[in-house]
């Protein structure tokens, strides 16, 4: 099983997190590009553009985001740069980090479920 956590790309680094990984679809505001804190950005993994807007961080539509980001990370079309994110990972540890505030709102608690079963 993958060793993953979650959290905010606006964090302070932890070495004992490992590898980080950005994945949200824009980059985050006030970031440089070389900012330690990002890690490696993911972006094609993140929810689509249209899941994203329609979702708008509305906590009464989060069980519907997540079903529906969960069939967004089902398409075959998602699976090189699902297995992409598996290698980054490796033996981990890893986090996954968003810029979103809330991260248990994020899609990120869906992410680390479908990565754990992908990598067991």
């Amino acid at each position: 099983m993958l060793d993953v956590q979650i959290g905010r790309v606006y964090d302070e680094l932890d070495t004992a997190h490992g590898a980080r990984l950005l994945v949200d679809r824009l980059w985050p505001r006030g970031m440089r590009r070389d900012d330690p804190r990002v890690g490696a950005w993911h972006p094609q993994v993140a929810p689509s553009n249209e899941l994203r807007r329609w979702y708008g961080h509305q906590p009464e539509r989060h069980a519907e985001f997540t079903t529906r980001y969960e069939h967004e990370l089902a398409d075959p079309a998602m699976a090189d740069a699902l297995d992409a994110m598996v290698r980054a990972i490796g033996t981990g540890p890893a986090q996954l980090v968003t810029a979103t505030r809330d991260v248990e709102l994020s899609h990120l608690p869906a992410l680390a479920r479908h990565l754990a079963n992908l990598g067991h």
